[in-house]
């Protein structure tokens, strides 16, 4: 496993919750923890990731929606491959698209009842193993409701 990958577990271990960052767990065991710039407007969400030449490995986008519903993406303008990760209100991973083809047209459905999208650099979330069913940490998730919330 590469050094930024065990960056990325040791990070997590001592994550506190903050807008910036979302931690992922899976089956009781902490996985990743990722900075993250967030797309929470029309405007920042139609923009995304695009033109973006790199992104650090321990990086990506998180995309919130103010109620769950139909999410649909697509790689235009998008310069790096990407992993999508689908998730309901609560924080559960509920599909993952991998390997997103760069400047592809494409719809990337993710299904009915998502409330937030994680993007990440393509081939991460399978280095990490990464699944759906896992779930995330983040503070604009229902904290009553949450599966993984914040301490």
């Amino acid at each position: 496993m590469c050094a930024g990958l065990l960056t990325l577990w040791a990070g997590a271990v001592s994550a506190a919750c903050s807008t910036d960052t979302v931690t992922v767990k899976h089956e009781g065991a902490l996985k990743a923890r990722f900075s993250v710039a967030i797309a929470d407007t029309p405007e920042t969400r139609n923009r995304g990731l695009m033109f973006v030449e790199e992104m650090p490995t321990g990086a990506g986008m998180l995309f919130i929606y103010d109620e769950p519903g139909f999410a649909s993406f697509w790689m235009r303008n998008t310069l790096i491959p990407l992993d999508m990760l689908f998730i309901g209100d609560d924080g559960t991973i509920t599909k993952i698209h991998e390997n997103a083809v760069p400047l592809d047209e494409t719809a990337i459905f993710g299904g009915n009842e998502v409330r937030f999208v994680l993007e990440i650099n393509g081939g991460l979330s399978a280095r990490l193993g990464l699944e759906e069913g896992a779930v995330i940490q983040h503070p604009t998730i229902n904290q009553e409701i949450a599966v993984f919330p914040c301490e």
